[in-house]
Parts: C-alpha cells; structure tokens; sequence
C-alpha cells in the first residue's frame, strides 16, 4: 500500500511541475523570515466581477479558450488573483508577455474587462494548504500586522493570489496574500 501512495504522490508531483506556466515578471527587493517585496513590472490582465467563483472562472477561461473576437486561444498564466474593487470582489488573469494592449482580443463576454495593472512595490506573504477564505484571512493578517510593525504603508486592498490547479495536493500548493506597498526611501529596501 505504501509502494502505490508513493508512486501516486510521485505521480501528481511530476504531474504539477510539468504544467509550468508563465508567471507575472517580478523582481524580489526585499525578503525576511515572513514575507518579501517584489517590484512588478506593468501587465496586462482581464478581470471579471465575482458572483460566485465558478462563473467568473469559467468566464475568464473561456476567453483564454478562444471565445474573444479572434478566436485566438491564449496560454493560462499564473497566479490567478482576487481583490475587492470598488465594494465588489474581482477575479484576475494575467495575459502572456507577449501581448500588448493594441494586440489583445476583445472579449466576446462584456463581463470581462482587459486593463493595465501598473507596476510597483507589492509585500508578499507565501503559504501552502487550501486556497480557502479562512486560510487566506489567517496569512493576509500576518502579514497586514509584520508591514505596520515595519512601517510600510499598505495601498491596496489584500489581494489573494493562487498558482495551482484544484487537483493540486494542498501540500503541495503555492497561494499568496499581498499587498501593493509605498516603499518611502529606496535605501530602505
């Protein structure tokens, strides 16, 4: 029994590294035992309201599929992040490096929204297990109270980020809290 759960687990191992994906460009600034400071660059992403988590997914996934007005399929990216805007909560998906705004199929779904995230300071906390509300709550509070102690202005609401697919073992899941952060004095970093 221990022979098929390690040939299982070394399955879904192999199986998990073998699906790498694009990942937003950053570079890592600052790092301590809690958290670490990247610096992104802009990116494109689209963006849809979440009403239930499954349909906003879905919405965004199917643009990636081809349903935009060039049929053009898109690679998945990672993470794939939510934040509230404006009193509702948002669903994100990156676009490949490749694209730039003025080669970016429209969306077929008027639900989904193409924009420009402007670069910057973000503080990143990392953790694995469930990409769950609560564990989420538990890390974007961490990290929340390691910033004030810092004394580093937080800008934007907490953003919830995930780089697995469900099928991931929670062990084995990479999700991150972060925050866009004001870095006062560069010299700081």
């Amino acid at each position: 029994m221990k022979k098929i759960l390690s040939l299982v687990l070394l399955g879904l191992i192999i199986t998990s590294n073998s699906m790498a994906y694009e990942e937003a460009n950053y570079e890592v600034v600052k790092k301590n035992n809690i958290y670490e400071i990247r610096k992104y660059s802009d990116r494109l992403a689209i963006e849809t309201s979440i009403s239930n988590e499954g349909s906003s997914f879905r919405k965004l996934f199917n643009y990636i599929s081809g349903n935009n007005e060039k049929n053009e399929e898109i690679k998945m990216t990672t993470p794939v992040t939510q934040m509230e805007k404006k009193g509702s909560m948002t669903m994100q998906f990156y676009l490949p490096s490749g694209f730039n705004k003025d080669d970016i199929p429209s969306p077929s779904n008027s639900d989904i929204k193409i924009l420009n995230i402007k670069g910057g300071y973000y503080a990143v906390i990392i953790y694995s297990g469930r990409a769950s509300d609560k564990n989420f709550i538990k890390h974007k509070s961490i990290l929340e109270n390691e910033l004030k102690k810092d004394d580093i202005s937080i800008l934007s609401p907490p953003i919830k980020a995930t780089y697995n697919s469900p099928f991931t073992l929670p062990l084995l899941r990479r999700n991150e809290a972060m925050f866009k952060v004001n870095i006062k004095n560069k010299g700081e970093i």
